[in-house]
């Protein structure tokens, strides 16, 4: 079983990073682009055995535990078969 984890700065973050990409998109000739925020991606497989509602708990706790900060991001874990 495979996982796509996605962690994202909340909506009242400033993202400076995602600032900057929209700016130069609209440098670029993108000026509809209104709006970039700028995240992270994980990709996560499991071994085999591991059940659905195990995996889904498992994944929640490595999220908040170690590839988000909770303070300033939020996370979505998406199981994919």
């Amino acid at each position: 079983m495979k996982a796509k984890i996605y962690v994202t700065l909340k909506r009242t973050v400033l993202d400076p990073q995602g600032q900057t990409i929209q700016r130069a998109l609209a440098s670029m000739g993108h000026p509809e682009i209104a709006e970039v925020r700028q995240g992270k991606f994980f990709e996560v497989e499991l071994g085999e055995g591991v059940a659905v509602e195990a995996a889904r708990t498992l994944l929640d706790q490595v999220a908040q535990d170690v590839l988000a900060n909770p303070v300033i991001e939020d996370y979505r874990v998406e199981l994919v078969d």
